[in-house]
């Protein structure tokens, strides 16, 4: 699902206020970790992931490995802070706007 501009905005603002419900250990991005990313993507379809330390490389590398695990959408990034958005086919809990 491709999102629009101000759907992007819209979702990035929604996010403002967000703390990092998932944050990465030394280990990086691993399977447990989308495991737990995909439970909190189910609830809440918008999630702030803070990444682990590395240079940018290996955090791109980590928000690869997220976002092709939960088939979600990168919405925002600032330096090892990520958002993550995946909308919930069955129960929508963010209306987007047009």
């Amino acid at each position: 699902m491709a999102l629009s501009s101000s759907q992007t905005r819209y979702l990035r603002s929604l996010a403002h206020d967000l703390s990092p419900v998932v944050l990465l250990g030394n280990k990086g991005a691993t399977d447990a970790v989308v495991k737990e990313l995909n439970g909190a993507l189910d609830i809440h379809e918008l999630v702030k992931v803070k990444l682990s330390g590395g240079d940018k490389d290996e955090r791109k590398a980590q928000i690869d490995f997220l976002v092709d695990g939960t088939r979600s959408e990168k919405i925002h990034q600032i330096g090892h802070i990520v958002v993550l958005f995946r909308r919930n086919a069955d129960e929508p809990k963010i209306a987007l706007p047009r």
